[in-house]
Protein backbone atom coordinates (compact mmCIF):
# COMPACT_ATOMS: atom_id res chain seq x y z
CA UNK A 1 0.00 0.00 0.00
CA UNK A 2 1.38 3.57 -1.04
CA UNK A 3 2.27 5.91 2.03
CA UNK A 4 0.10 8.80 2.20
CA UNK A 5 1.64 11.45 0.54
CA UNK A 6 2.51 14.86 2.43
CA UNK A 7 3.69 17.22 -0.29
CA UNK A 8 3.62 16.47 -4.26
CA UNK A 9 5.92 19.03 -6.17
CA UNK A 10 5.37 18.68 -10.26
CA UNK A 11 7.77 20.48 -12.25
CA UNK A 12 8.54 23.39 -10.40
CA UNK A 13 10.09 26.01 -11.84
CA UNK A 14 11.58 29.34 -10.35
CA UNK A 15 13.16 31.68 -12.58
CA UNK A 16 14.91 34.81 -11.00
CA UNK A 17 16.90 37.91 -13.32
CA UNK A 18 16.12 35.36 -16.07
CA UNK A 19 18.35 32.28 -14.33
CA UNK A 20 16.44 29.22 -13.80
CA UNK A 21 17.11 28.51 -9.85
CA UNK A 22 14.88 25.42 -10.44
CA UNK A 23 13.79 23.78 -14.08
CA UNK A 24 11.07 21.41 -14.23
CA UNK A 25 11.81 19.73 -10.47
CA UNK A 26 9.89 17.23 -8.65
CA UNK A 27 9.43 15.72 -5.25
CA UNK A 28 7.64 13.88 -3.02
CA UNK A 29 7.25 13.51 0.37
CA UNK A 30 4.62 10.68 2.12
CA UNK A 31 4.02 9.99 5.89
CA UNK A 32 6.67 8.69 7.80
CA UNK A 33 9.65 9.15 5.14
CA UNK A 34 13.33 10.47 5.82
CA UNK A 35 14.41 12.27 2.30
CA UNK A 36 17.30 14.39 1.97
CA UNK A 37 18.52 16.93 -0.88
CA UNK A 38 22.21 17.07 -1.39
CA UNK A 39 23.94 19.42 -3.79
CA UNK A 40 26.02 22.18 -4.96
CA UNK A 41 26.32 25.54 -3.46
CA UNK A 42 23.78 27.84 -5.91
CA UNK A 43 22.10 24.81 -6.64
CA UNK A 44 18.48 26.01 -5.75
CA UNK A 45 18.22 23.65 -2.50
CA UNK A 46 16.64 26.56 -0.21
CA UNK A 47 14.79 27.70 -2.74
CA UNK A 48 13.22 24.37 -3.27
CA UNK A 49 12.25 24.37 0.50
CA UNK A 50 10.91 27.66 0.19
CA UNK A 51 8.83 26.52 -2.51
CA UNK A 52 7.68 23.85 -0.47
CA UNK A 53 6.87 25.77 2.27
CA UNK A 54 5.10 28.54 0.43
CA UNK A 55 7.46 30.85 1.21
CA UNK A 56 8.56 31.46 -2.89
CA UNK A 57 5.34 31.55 -4.66
CA UNK A 58 6.37 33.52 -7.89
CA UNK A 59 6.76 29.46 -9.47
CA UNK A 60 5.57 27.62 -12.60
CA UNK A 61 4.33 24.13 -11.78
CA UNK A 62 2.12 22.82 -8.98
CA UNK A 63 2.13 22.03 -5.30
CA UNK A 64 -0.28 19.78 -3.35
CA UNK A 65 -0.11 19.18 0.27
CA UNK A 66 -2.28 17.26 2.63
CA UNK A 67 -5.29 18.74 4.27
CA UNK A 68 -4.16 21.04 6.94
CA UNK A 69 -0.77 19.29 7.02
CA UNK A 70 1.33 20.87 10.16
CA UNK A 71 5.29 21.68 8.77
CA UNK A 72 8.02 22.21 11.73
CA UNK A 73 10.65 24.08 9.88
CA UNK A 74 14.53 24.94 10.89
CA UNK A 75 15.98 27.59 8.73
CA UNK A 76 19.61 27.78 7.51
CA UNK A 77 20.04 31.12 9.20
CA UNK A 78 18.06 32.18 12.31
CA UNK A 79 19.96 34.84 13.95
CA UNK A 80 18.99 36.94 16.70
CA UNK A 81 20.78 40.29 17.25
CA UNK A 82 22.06 41.33 20.14
CA UNK A 83 20.55 44.62 20.29
CA UNK A 84 16.89 42.73 20.81
CA UNK A 85 16.49 41.22 24.10
CA UNK A 86 14.67 37.49 23.74
CA UNK A 87 15.50 34.90 25.98
CA UNK A 88 15.20 31.11 24.82
CA UNK A 89 11.65 30.69 26.56
CA UNK A 90 10.33 33.97 24.82
CA UNK A 91 11.47 32.83 21.90
CA UNK A 92 9.58 29.91 22.08
CA UNK A 93 6.42 31.09 22.92
CA UNK A 94 6.50 33.16 20.00
CA UNK A 95 5.31 29.01 18.66
CA UNK A 96 3.42 28.05 21.25
CA UNK A 97 1.09 29.43 23.26
CA UNK A 98 0.38 28.99 26.52
CA UNK A 99 3.71 26.74 26.75
CA UNK A 100 4.41 25.21 30.14
CA UNK A 101 8.43 25.20 30.19
CA UNK A 102 8.59 23.01 33.49
CA UNK A 103 6.47 20.25 32.03
CA UNK A 104 6.71 19.80 27.80
CA UNK A 105 8.19 17.00 26.90
CA UNK A 106 10.46 18.53 23.98
CA UNK A 107 11.96 21.07 26.31
CA UNK A 108 13.12 18.18 28.65
CA UNK A 109 14.14 15.86 26.14
CA UNK A 110 16.40 18.39 24.43
CA UNK A 111 17.77 19.44 27.63
CA UNK A 112 16.54 23.06 27.18
CA UNK A 113 15.85 23.96 30.83
CA UNK A 114 18.74 25.37 31.78
CA UNK A 115 19.31 27.51 29.09
CA UNK A 116 15.11 29.35 29.13
CA UNK A 117 16.83 32.71 30.74
CA UNK A 118 19.30 33.09 28.46
CA UNK A 119 19.09 35.63 26.14
CA UNK A 120 19.29 34.42 22.20
CA UNK A 121 22.26 35.88 20.80
CA UNK A 122 24.96 34.18 23.63
CA UNK A 123 24.02 30.71 22.89
CA UNK A 124 26.45 28.31 21.95
CA UNK A 125 26.03 27.05 18.08
CA UNK A 126 24.65 23.45 19.78
CA UNK A 127 22.23 25.45 22.00
CA UNK A 128 20.86 27.22 19.08
CA UNK A 129 19.99 24.38 16.77
CA UNK A 130 18.45 22.74 20.01
CA UNK A 131 16.51 25.75 20.83
CA UNK A 132 15.12 25.96 16.74
CA UNK A 133 14.83 21.87 16.41
CA UNK A 134 12.49 22.54 19.80
CA UNK A 135 10.97 25.27 18.29
CA UNK A 136 9.81 23.26 15.43
CA UNK A 137 8.52 20.40 17.15
CA UNK A 138 6.69 21.73 19.44
CA UNK A 139 3.41 21.23 17.92
CA UNK A 140 3.86 18.29 16.75
CA UNK A 141 4.41 18.69 13.03
CA UNK A 142 3.62 15.75 10.65
CA UNK A 143 6.99 16.85 8.77
CA UNK A 144 9.76 18.56 9.52
CA UNK A 145 11.96 20.53 7.48
CA UNK A 146 15.78 21.47 8.07
CA UNK A 147 17.80 23.41 5.78
CA UNK A 148 21.43 22.36 6.20
CA UNK A 149 20.98 22.23 10.41
CA UNK A 150 24.54 21.21 11.03
CA UNK A 151 25.89 25.62 10.26
CA UNK A 152 28.46 26.80 12.46
CA UNK A 153 28.85 23.77 14.39
CA UNK A 154 32.33 21.50 15.21
CA UNK A 155 32.38 18.12 14.37
CA UNK A 156 31.73 17.33 18.37
CA UNK A 157 28.39 19.54 17.80
CA UNK A 158 27.61 17.81 14.21
CA UNK A 159 27.83 14.22 15.41
CA UNK A 160 25.24 15.29 18.73
CA UNK A 161 23.23 17.09 16.11
CA UNK A 162 22.80 14.06 14.03
CA UNK A 163 21.81 12.05 16.84
CA UNK A 164 19.10 14.02 17.75
CA UNK A 165 17.84 13.81 14.19
CA UNK A 166 18.37 10.20 13.95
CA UNK A 167 16.46 10.17 17.38
CA UNK A 168 13.65 12.71 16.26
CA UNK A 169 12.49 10.52 13.26
CA UNK A 170 12.31 7.15 15.08
CA UNK A 171 10.75 8.35 18.22
CA UNK A 172 8.64 11.69 17.11
CA UNK A 173 6.52 9.60 14.01
CA UNK A 174 7.55 12.44 11.95
CA UNK A 175 8.64 12.69 8.04
CA UNK A 176 11.98 14.60 7.65
CA UNK A 177 12.93 16.12 4.71
CA UNK A 178 16.85 17.94 4.87
CA UNK A 179 18.83 19.60 2.80
CA UNK A 180 22.69 18.49 4.24
CA UNK A 181 26.26 18.31 2.83
CA UNK A 182 27.70 15.47 5.05
CA UNK A 183 27.78 11.99 2.71
CA UNK A 184 28.09 10.28 5.76
CA UNK A 185 24.79 11.76 7.17
CA UNK A 186 23.23 10.88 4.32
CA UNK A 187 23.97 7.81 3.72
CA UNK A 188 23.74 6.24 7.33
CA UNK A 189 20.15 7.45 7.95
CA UNK A 190 18.29 8.55 4.66
CA UNK A 191 15.62 6.41 3.06
CA UNK A 192 15.69 8.72 -0.20
CA UNK A 193 18.08 10.93 -2.34
CA UNK A 194 17.09 14.15 -4.11
CA UNK A 195 20.79 15.18 -6.16
CA UNK A 196 19.88 18.75 -7.53
CA UNK A 197 21.86 20.93 -9.74
CA UNK A 198 18.81 23.56 -10.28
CA UNK A 199 17.10 20.33 -11.60
CA UNK A 200 16.90 16.92 -10.08
CA UNK A 201 19.93 15.17 -11.42
CA UNK A 202 18.62 12.28 -10.00
CA UNK A 203 17.10 10.37 -7.36
CA UNK A 204 16.48 7.42 -5.33
CA UNK A 205 18.17 5.31 -2.36
CA UNK A 206 21.82 6.35 -1.81
CA UNK A 207 22.55 3.23 -3.27
CA UNK A 208 20.87 3.48 -6.35
CA UNK A 209 22.31 7.30 -6.48
CA UNK A 210 25.76 6.46 -5.30
CA UNK A 211 26.04 4.52 -8.63
CA UNK A 212 24.51 6.92 -11.18
CA UNK A 213 26.79 8.88 -13.99
CA UNK A 214 25.04 11.77 -12.54
CA UNK A 215 26.46 11.64 -9.28
CA UNK A 216 30.13 11.35 -10.28
CA UNK A 217 29.62 14.05 -12.92
CA UNK A 218 28.40 16.77 -10.42
CA UNK A 219 30.47 15.61 -7.35
CA UNK A 220 33.28 13.95 -8.87
CA UNK A 221 34.69 10.69 -8.94
CA UNK A 222 36.28 10.79 -5.63
CA UNK A 223 33.00 11.87 -3.59
CA UNK A 224 30.99 9.11 -5.21
CA UNK A 225 33.37 6.55 -4.17
CA UNK A 226 33.45 7.66 -0.43
CA UNK A 227 30.09 7.48 -0.94
CA UNK A 228 29.78 4.10 -1.60
CA UNK A 229 31.87 3.15 1.28
CA UNK A 230 29.43 3.53 3.79
CA UNK A 231 26.55 1.01 4.10
CA UNK A 232 22.61 2.10 4.53
CA UNK A 233 20.63 1.88 7.44
CA UNK A 234 17.14 3.16 7.84
CA UNK A 235 16.60 3.59 11.32
CA UNK A 236 12.49 2.30 12.13
CA UNK A 237 10.50 4.24 13.73
CA UNK A 238 8.77 3.92 17.26
CA UNK A 239 4.93 4.15 18.40
CA UNK A 240 4.68 8.31 17.38
CA UNK A 241 4.48 10.51 20.37
CA UNK A 242 2.43 12.98 21.02
CA UNK A 243 3.92 15.73 22.51
CA UNK A 244 1.53 18.30 22.43
CA UNK A 245 1.33 18.55 26.08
Amino acid sequence: MKSESLIHAHNISVVKGGKHILKDVSVSIEKNSFKTIIGPNGAGKTMLLHTLLGIEREISGSITRKKNLSIGYVPQHLQVSKDIPLRVVDMLRLYRRPLDVHNNPVIQTFQIDPILNKQMHTLSGGEHQRVLLARALLNNPELLILDEPDQNLDVGGKIALYDIIRSIYQNYGCAILMVSHDIHFVVSSTQEVYCLNNVVCCSGSPQAVKDSREFADLFGQEIAETFAVYHHSIPQHTERETINK
